[in-house]
This record gives structure tokens, sequence and C-alpha cells, in this order.
């Protein structure tokens, strides 16, 4: 038996990782689950499966959950802590991170500090904390198993490999809904059109980012940490189909890659049950029925890579910066209020007025976030009045 907290139980990928357990039987149990706001989702899944806690970011929120679920005996609190005691309660095997952004950072270093198994599916706490959990010498990586489509094909393709092996990786990116777009016709893109991804069904910011390649661009820092590589060692590659999730070319030049359906539920899976695999829910993938094509990423069309492989070179506080200009920029864009091209000039700028701290601490990452937000704004505010 494995007893599992579920962090972000009511997005994408939370409501992935139960459809898995669900399939997968008695041999796991939920014990915890965490959400943001949305307390109606979340009652219902409190309901169906009776784990011993549960928390939402928002107070109100958690308020109403309690008052839900006040004939069952299980424990409802709120806010950081709640995310926090999750991410630590006693007697869980897996910690199963599946929350969108900044959110994931500090209940990963307390997962981590309490020696937790983590199924990693929130990339931006590796790329905010990084540099920082190897300084404090948290980042285990036998306790960080990846979600992510693509890093959990890495880690498969890895496999018992030794670091020095490795000559490169080649994460794959499907490109995204506006691939071959001229810089006119991305000026003229609407959010509505930014959120319906080709291959994958996300969550309205990953979907976002990996329209704009920003996704990528995290997924090449959080490689970078999850296995010990350089930058220099990680290429992207732009595959339409989304079928080789990734792939690792060794020293003796041999390429070793990860094919599968496009389905969240198989990476997810394969970290549960790890080191065991077991009969899932996807779909099985016939190699002998697609072609598969590889070209590079249009990265002046699409700067938000670049953003990011700056971001990683600067290091320390820089990543963390990045991410919290991107998450406002997001929003805004979402909200109808900045244009689809003026996501990656928002971080740019950003960027360019952070002075970096090096050896920061946890208090300078969160710190860093918040700047990075509150200057973002500053930086939308001039952007809407030209656009006005």
């Amino acid at each position: 038996m494995k007893n599992i907290a579920l962090l972000g139980s009511t997005g994408s990928i939370g409501r992935q990782t139960l459809e898995v357990i669900n399939s997968l039987g008695s041999d796991f149990k939920v014990v915890a689950l965490t959400a943001g706001r949305n307390d109606l989702d979340l009652a219902a899944q409190v309901k169906r499966i009776k784990p011993e806690f549960a928390a939402l970011a928002d107070p109100e929120a958690a308020d109403r959950l309690a008052a839900a679920v006040s004939d069952l005996n299980i424990a409802v609190e709120s806010g950081d802590e709640g995310q926090l005691k999750a991410a630590t309660w006693p007697g869980v095997d897996i910690v199963v991170m599946a929350q969108v952004g900044f959110s994931g950072f500090q209940p990963l270093v307390a997962a981590l500090r309490a020696g937790k198994t983590i199924a990693l599916a929130n990339k931006e706490s590796l790329v905010i904390g990084g540099d920082l959990l190897e300084r404090l010498g948290l980042l285990d990586r036998s306790k960080i198993l990846p979600v992510d489509s693509e890093h959990s094909a890495l880690w498969q393709s890895i496999g018992s490999a030794k670091t020095e092996e490795i000559a490169r990786i080649y994460l794959t990116a499907s490109g995204g809904p506006f691939y071959g777009y001229s810089a006119e016709q991305l000026k003229q893109v609407k959010p509505a059109q930014a959120l319906k991804h080709p291959n994958w069904e996300m969550g309205s910011k990953i979907t976002i980012d990996s329209a704009t390649m920003m996704n990528k661009g995290l997924e090449v820092i959080e490689a970078k940490w999850l296995f010990g590589l350089e930058l220099e060692q990680i290429e992207v590659i732009v595959h339409r189909q989304s079928i080789i999730h990734s792939m690792v070319e060794y020293i003796d030049g041999s390429i070793i890659a990860q094919l599968g359906s496009p389905d969240m539920r198989a990476p997810i899976q394969y970290a549960l049950t790890y080191p065991e695999r077991k009969h899932g829910l996807v779909e099985r993938y016939n190699p002998f029925d697609s072609q598969l094509t590889f070209e590079y990423p249009d990265r002046l069309n699409f700067p938000c890579l670049d953003l990011a492989f700056r971001a990683a070179k600067i290091g320390g506080t820089m990543p963390a910066v990045l991410n919290g200009a991107n998450e406002k920029a997001v929003e805004y864009f979402l909200s109808g209020d900045i244009k689809f091209t003026d996501i990656p000039e928002v971080i740019n700028s950003v960027m360019t007025m952070h002075s970096t701290i090096r050896n920061y601490s946890i208090e300078d990452a969160v710190a860093a976030d918040g700047w990075a937000r509150q200057i973002a704004e500053e930086v939308i505010a001039g952007l809407t009045g030209r656009m006005n």
C-alpha cells in the first residue's frame, strides 16, 4: 500500500492522477488533497475519496469546504500552512505535486526536508529553487520522480546510465497552436486561440506557456537540475506529433528515445508505480502507423525559449524572476489586457531591471517572485497605456 498526498487535485494533472489511482486499485490510498480556490470540486473529491486531510489556499474557500464535509472525520485547513502540512503529512509515501506555478516551491522544499518521495509535475519549483536545493543538500534525485512527459521520457531513457555518459538530451516540443505563424499573425492572436493546444489537454496557464514556448524553456531549466546537466547539453526540437517525448544521446553516439501516445496518464502512472510497470489506461501507440518529423524551433518569433536559457545562464534569483514575470504576463493576456506578443516583452523588461542575488535563500526566492510580479504589473500598465 502506498499512501499519496496530492497537491493541486482539482487541476488537469490532479484529476488525471486520481483517475490513474482509481484504476490501480487498492495498492494506493489518497490520504491528503489540496487545491487553490476550487472548494466545490475539492468537496466532491473529499466526499468520494475520504482522505485524512484537505486544504485550500484560499481561507474563505476552505471555510466553505469545511462546512460541506462537516459530516466526515476529515481535517480541513487553509493558506500556505495547509499546503505545507499536506506535503509533510505523516505516513505519506509519495507527494504528487500537481500545482501550477510558484505555489509549488515551498511545499517541495518542505516535502524534501521531510524525506518524502516526490512525483513532480510542478516544473516551476525546480526552476525557482534548483540551485538553492542543491546548495542545501536537498536535491536528492532518487527522491524526485518526474511527471512531465518530457522529463519522464528522459528518466526512462537514462535509466541507470551515468551522467558522464550523456552527450546531450533532446526535449521535444509540439510547436503549439501557432507553429509557422509570422510575427504579424502572432500580434493578432486571442486567448481563445491560444488555449487550443493541438495534442495535449492541459490547464490554461501551461497551455499558454506551450503556445509561447515558455513551457519548453522552463522544462530546460527543470531538466538541468533533475539530471545534473549543463545547459549546453540540452537541446529543444520541434516534433509536431508529440509521440517521441524526449531523447538521450550518449557519448558513444547511441540515441535512446521514449515513445507513446500524448497522454499524461502514462507518466503519472509510471511515477506512482515505479520501479514497477502496470497495465494502464493509455491507448497504445502503433509505431508503424505515422510519420515522425523534427525541426529546430523558431526562436525569433518565439523568444520566450531564449529568455529561459538566459535566465538559467545568469542563475541565482533570475529564474524566479523569469517565472514570476511570466505568470503575471500570462494572467494579463488571458484577461485580454495585453497582446500575445507582449508576454515576452514584459518578461524581458522585468529581467533587465533585476539585480540578481547569487547565493540566494528561500526568503530571497520568495521576495524575487513578489518583486517580479510587481514590476511586471508596472510594465504592463505602460503597455496598456500604449495600446489605448
